[in-house]
């Protein structure tokens, strides 16, 4: 019970941040004069408020944080916050709480399903909230909260652990975990700003180029428009979102290495890196010259124009469309959707199983034909010039398998409601791996509102499972979890 009031307390703090992000979009209603301003004025008090109760109330009971706290906390934060980030969407636009859930959660695990259409008439204030709320979710809120909890008394390294994504968790960057979050933040935020100016100068309005430089940075998709990245017709742009989207789908920490040691080869010697790099823009155009055959363009240029950044964006999990990519050929759609499970790097703001995982999976299938040829070697897997300790191989071959079985029993729930094949599982596979659009009544073209209340609650358990990695979820759940 005592570890439980402890928990009380951090989460207070977490939501007591949380409701401080609302002065965003405070300030632009504020500046546009909007309607909307009370709206984030009530949320603010109301999150702000409850944060700040539970911090107080349960203070005396804090303590150094545990790692079965930190999994029960991730769980907690990415369940709860959503339901505080909502309030000002259910106020405003008239939806269900359902609905007003999903896009909460749609925005905060960085995914970009949608449920919401007229997004050209929103307030501009409700468009930069949806935006901010994938650019803190594409980092983890619970990575903030790990370099200012230790301020107020706390430890966060478990926090750290539980929601930073990838198999290998235990390499520091600095010393103290806090200075970590810090440095990884500092560097999103100075990307961010980069981001946002090269869109405006590009020609986006300053709003426009906000809420797109959230959702950029936070490979996530929300646009502030039903077009997407359509509506702005501009291969100069695209270009632009193209080199974040791959900036923010390499892992973090090789930025920050780069910064501090002030030498390309930190990025040239990231074979994981490099892989995302390669395999996005090739398959873009490889996709590309296919289209251009089959002659849905009228040029090759044209064809590579359309296929790259699509390509780029589903595989990075962004889910920006600048063309309706759903009238491609269905191997074109799968291709870039199965990019999407996998592509990008682990530490990055992209979804998916994370291409370190995939790199692991071919080199222990490699190692296994080996065996069946030399029964009796001892065949290590080795992985940026060292030998990858057995227990790794088993916790990807372990998640591959969570993630396929999830996969499957969603889509074949989804199918039992009534859905035909493609968008049944495409919407599984979007939501679950974060990536936003899927194909057939979920495409680019269309929104996730065409779900009935079970099949949008099924997809926004699966964004969840997704953004903490399956198993920071599912380990809460297991009964050996609670006796100890």
């Amino acid at each position: 019970m005592h570890a439980l009031l402890s928990l009380l307390h951090v989460l207070g703090g977490v939501v007591f941040m949380f409701g401080l992000t609302l002065i965003v979009p405070m300030l632009v209603a504020w500046a546009g004069n909007e309607t909307t301003l009370h709206l984030f004025v009530k949320d603010m008090i109301l999150t702000c408020g409850a944060g700040l109760l539970l911090w107080l109330g349960f203070r005396p009971f804090q303590r150094e944080l545990r790692i079965k706290d930190g999994f029960l906390l991730v769980t907690l934060v990415w369940a709860g916050l959503p339901v505080f980030a909502m309030f000002p969407l259910l106020s405003h636009l008239d939806i269900s709480v359902i609905d007003a859930y999903f896009e909460a959660v749609s925005g905060l695990t960085a995914t970009g399903a949608t449920v919401l259409t007229g997004l050209d008439t929103l307030p501009a204030s409700i468009n930069i909230w949806r935006g901010e709320l994938q650019w803190f979710g594409g980092m983890g809120v619970i990575v903030l909260a790990v370099a200012i909890l230790p301020m107020l008394g706390i430890g966060g390294r478990q926090l750290y652990k539980a929601e930073t994504p990838g198999p290998m968790k235990d390499s520091k960057l600095t010393p103290r975990i806090a200075q970590t979050a810090k440095g990884l933040w500092l560097i999103y935020a100075a990307l961010t700003l980069a981001c946002f100016a090269a869109y405006w100068v590009a020609g986006m309005t300053w709003q426009d180029a906000l809420m797109h430089a959230f959702t950029t940075m936070g490979l996530a998709g929300f646009s502030s428009h039903d077009a997407s990245f359509g509506y702005f017709n501009s291969p100069l742009l695209e270009g632009i979102a193209i080199l974040f989207m791959l900036i923010s789908g390499i892992n973090f920490a090789t930025h920050f290495r780069f910064l501090r040691e002030r030498t390309y080869g930190i990025y040239t010697g990231d074979g994981e890196a490099k892989a995302f790099v390669f395999t996005v823009l090739l398959s873009g155009v490889l996709i590309g010259i296919y289209l251009w055959a089959l002659g849905h363009y009228p040029d090759v240029l044209t064809s590579l124009r359309y296929a790259v950044f699509n390509t780029v964006s589903v595989a990075t999990t962004t889910g920006y469309a600048s063309t309706d990519f759903g009238l491609w050929p269905a191997f074109a759609g799968f291709w870039m959707l199965l990019l999407g499970t996998f592509s990008t790097s682990s530490g990055s703001t992209g979804g998916g199983i994370k291409m370190i995982r995939a790199r692991l999976l071919a080199l222990q299938l490699y190692r296994e034909l080996k065996r069946l040829l030399h029964p009796s070697a001892q065949i290590p897997v080795r992985y940026a010039g060292a030998s990858v300790p057995n227990q790794v191989i088993f916790a990807v071959l372990a998640f591959f398998f969570v993630f396929v079985i999830t996969a499957i029993v969603m889509t074949l729930a989804m199918m039992a409601t009534g859905l035909e094949p493609v968008t049944a599982l495409t919407a599984v596979v979007a939501t679950l791996s974060n990536i936003g659009p899927g194909l057939g009544a979920v495409g680019p073209a269309t929104t996730f509102a065409v779900l009935n209340n079970f099949q949008t609650a099924l997809c926004t358990l699966a964004m969840i499972l997704g953004r903490l990695e399956m198993f920071t979820f599912l380990v809460v759940l297991t009964p050996a979890f609670w006796r100890s």
